[in-house]
């Protein structure tokens, strides 16, 4: 109480007005109301550096050839006015005359507002200890003294204002951004700028850009999907799969030790059909377009991003020095010489502390990134066990099952069944590395917020880097790599026999890996940030209720409703980057990828906006420039796309080995057709084995049907037949096929590479229309601000020589 005291005290001498307020339905609550007047909004503007209007945009811009396209998705202007543009300076109260002010109450918008008193709150003192001060709501709030501290919505946001020159803000919101009906209009970027502040009015708008050009490349990821699904019936090699007269002849060698049976290669016809809608030539393309979509959305966010600097004056925004966070300050009990200042200083740790904590830190978090890969492993062995259950269980030989055959197979069920449940260890994962990383981050100690968020971005992101992309980086790149042969093969722990992919590849089960998870994800992210929130703010609303029929003023009905957290939009840029990812690393093998986003954030946009509006407290406005770490994060994501995405087509997909076959060996000298062609492909890529080469360890506990003395190899090993001087080693094909594999990723890479360089390099940061506009206001502020200085100096030196002249002339 006595801190409290002390503090609205110090509150009061700043020139804040404080009214106090008892609670509507807990007697024991009280509510403090915090007023600003106009005095201490323009002291503190100036001390902030805050940039306000001087005059009205005077500069002619041309419409866009798009602009009566653009205007039909927008919202209405009648309801929602677009806001008008200024030339802004820094605000001086001795140049108050100067400034563009029709009306106090309006001058300072509400973000404004909010964003001084909070800059007052946490910079006002309720305590000094060992001649130490304590200041901070944020540390009042850590320790209890307060229950919470935040800005007012401004009304209901489901009754619009009953006055119509003063709308309501809120409620407008609500209806004309949160609401599902404008699921397909654009946002209202200033109004939502002017409410919450910059750094939510830039996420959203980086949201909404991202999203627009997913539009682009879903419409390119479904024509290549189209084009696999037209071209499908005419899949030479999966005709040659079906095909009973060749297909139905090839016996394929058991996958597993001794409880795994031949087959037939027949069995995987449905498989082989599905996979060359998703293994065409359509998906080289659409990889090659990806690479350069990631790099024109990088770019011309860039550009779109200095326009929304210069128009919501960040451009030279100035950095306030940071508060020292409360937990840090807690910890300072080492002295030290501040070597800038030359005083002294309190800190936590010393320089060999500081290296401590860092190296238990940096240790921390690659235990548990190992730990990760730990579990990642536990699935393969998972797949590999479960596969000998399935090959035992799901009988290939079974009369009346054919129709179950050509959907269940063995790989089949096992690749689903390992899918979700390493989607659910994920998600698992997930809630505990999330808990880790704060803890790690705590244990750090940060000095200010900024630091705290930056190391703890870098902790998550690689969390979730691993957590999610690892078992696609294995499925793509490892899998059916390092098996040997049938006679020879390779164990994992010494028991498990290493995992083979289908005859066609292991593209098939990376694409069903990849739609588990991000379909999995959207529905979970959805449930955990809208559903929970509502649930419990009605269950808040339902115990008010059954307490009290009274009408509940603003400032109680928001105290009820969910705080937003200390780290605000975090967990939303994480869940966008993490699906910018699966967007852009692995989008060769699932070419709906960028649909399946493009869907997802058309809802997730109106889901966060609806969360905001209706159940979560306002958040206290902050300046934000940029979309921060994030940027750096997924250009680096963009360079290393294009590595994955060239590695997917040459060495998961089977494009490159069908390539080398039409145009090398389906002709003489290696091949007997005439012209190039794909006929004989699968039998000239499925390696023979002879069974009487099986090592008792291997030897399948079935017996042999038929004549046959052969079988063929699951995985396109290309080795020399039984008989050959070199039996089982790799043939000319196999070389043949490597160095196309690597010509391919070379070239892929160089030229991709090479456009994004050029486009990079073509494609300004700032567009020349924002350079004017910010050479303009420079003009402005210095002919407004400084020259009418200049004019008063003159005009008051002018003054006093005339009155030294008159003294003078009546001396003499």
């Amino acid at each position: 109480q006595r801190k409290r005291q002390v503090y609205e005290s110090n509150l009061i001498n700043n020139g804040l007005q404080l009214e106090a307020t008892r609670s509507v339905l807990d007697e024991k609550l009280i509510f403090v109301k915090v007023h600003a007047p106009w005095e201490v909004l323009c002291t503190y503007a100036e001390v902030m550096h805050i940039k306000l209007p001087l005059q009205p945009d005077d500069l002619k811009t041309r419409d866009s050839a798009f602009n009566w396209f653009s205007r039909l998705f927008r919202v209405d202007e009648n309801i929602i006015k677009p806001e008008q543009e200024f030339f802004t300076a820094p605000f001086q109260k001795e140049h108050l005359s100067n400034f563009y002010i029709p009306d106090k109450d309006t001058f300072f918008n509400p973000a404004t507002r909010s964003r001084i008193v909070h800059f007052i709150l946490s910079r006002v003192e309720y305590a000094t200890k060992n001649n130490v001060k304590k200041f901070g709501i944020n540390k009042l709030l850590d320790t209890g003294i307060y229950k919470a501290a935040f800005p007012l919505h401004d009304s209901s946001f489901r009754h619009p204002s009953t006055d119509p020159d003063c709308p309501s803000e809120r409620y407008l919101l609500y209806r004309e951004w949160a609401h599902p009906k404008n699921i397909f209009k654009l946002q209202p970027l200033d109004f939502i700028r002017k409410y919450y502040g910059e750094k939510i009015g830039i996420y959203f708008a980086w949201l909404g850009f991202y999203t627009n050009m997913l539009i682009v490349a879903a419409v390119v990821g479904v024509a290549c999907f189209l084009y696999g699904c037209l071209t499908k019936d005419n899949c030479t090699w999966s005709q040659e799969v079906c095909d009973p007269n060749i297909g139905g002849n090839i016996i394929m060698c058991p996958q597993c030790d001794k409880v795994c049976t031949y087959w037939n290669l027949t069995i995987t016809c449905e498989s082989s059909k599905k996979l060359c809608i998703f293994d065409s030539f359509g998906t080289l393309v659409f990889a090659v377009f990806m690479g350069i979509w990631v790099t024109l959305f990088l770019e011309f966010w860039k550009r779109r991003q200095a326009e929304l600097e210069y128009e919501w004056d960040t451009v030279e925004y100035l950095d306030q020095e940071e508060q020292v966070r409360p937990e840090y300050e807690a910890q300072c009990t080492h002295v030290v010489m501040n070597e800038i200042t030359q005083q002294e200083e309190y800190v936590p740790y010393t320089a060999c502390g500081r290296c401590i904590r860092m190296t238990l830190c940096t240790s921390a978090v690659f235990f548990w990134i190992l730990l990760i890969i730990a579990s990642v492993i536990g699935i393969i062995v998972y797949r590999l066990s479960v596969f000998l259950v399935f090959s035992s269980t799901l009988s290939q030989h079974v009369n009346g099952t054919e129709a179950i055959r050509k959907y269940l197979t063995p790989q089949t069920a096992t690749s689903v069944t390992a899918s979700l449940i390493s989607f659910i260890i994920i998600m698992v994962l997930n809630v505990i590395y999330e808990k880790v990383a704060i803890l790690i981050t705590d244990f750090e100690l940060p000095r200010t917020q900024t630091d705290y968020e930056n190391s703890l971005t870098t902790k998550m992101f690689l969390f979730q880097f691993v957590n999610y992309y690892s078992s696609c980086f294995y499925i793509a790149f490892f899998k059916g790599k390092f098996v040997g042969h049938p006679g020879n093969p390779v164990y994992w722990l010494g028991k498990y026999r290493n995992e083979e992919c289908d005859p066609g590849g292991c593209l098939l089960e990376l694409t069903t890996q990849l739609a588990i998870i991000v379909g999995g994800k959207a529905i979970w992210n959805n449930i955990q940030e809208v559903l929970l929130p509502w649930v419990k703010n009605l269950i808040g609303r339902y115990c008010a209720a059954a307490r009290s029929e009274k009408v509940v003023p603003r400032w109680e009905q928001d105290y009820h409703l969910q705080p937003i957290g200390k780290l605000g939009l975090f967990y939303e840029y994480l869940e966008m980057v993490i699906q910018f990812g699966f967007v852009t690393l692995f989008v060769a093998s699932f070419p709906l990828a960028p649909l399946l986003a493009l869907v997802n954030n058309m809802l997730e946009i109106r889901l966060d906006a609806w969360k905001l509006t209706t159940q979560f407290r306002r958040m206290v406005p902050q300046k934000a420039q940029a979309i921060g770490a994030w940027q750096p994060i997924m250009q680096g994501i963009a360079i290393l796309a294009v590595v994955t995405n060239a590695m997917i087509i040459a060495f998961t997909s089977d494009m490159i080995p069908r390539l080398v076959y039409y145009w090398s060996f389906s002709v003489p000298p290696y091949g007997s057709h005439s012209s190039h062609t794909m006929k004989g492909y699968i039998n000239s890529t499925l390696s023979v084995f002879n069974i009487s080469d099986f090592k008792n360890a291997s030897k399948p506990f079935s017996p042999w049907f038929g004549n046959q003395t052969t079988c063929r190899q699951v995985y396109r090993d290309l080795r020399y037949p039984p008989g050959h001087e070199h039996q089982y080693e790799h043939n000319i094909y196999y070389w043949h096929v490597i160095a196309a594999k690597l010509a391919f990723i070379i070239v892929m890479e160089h030229v991709i590479y090479f456009v994004k360089f050029f486009i990079s390099y073509v494609i300004p940061d700032v567009s020349q229309k924002t350079k004017s506009k910010v050479k303009r206001e420079r003009y402005l502020t210095q002919k407004l601000l400084h020259e009418n200085d200049l004019k008063i100096v003159k005009k008051t030196m002018g003054k006093i020589a005339e009155k030294i002249i008159k003294g003078v002339d009546s001396t003499f």
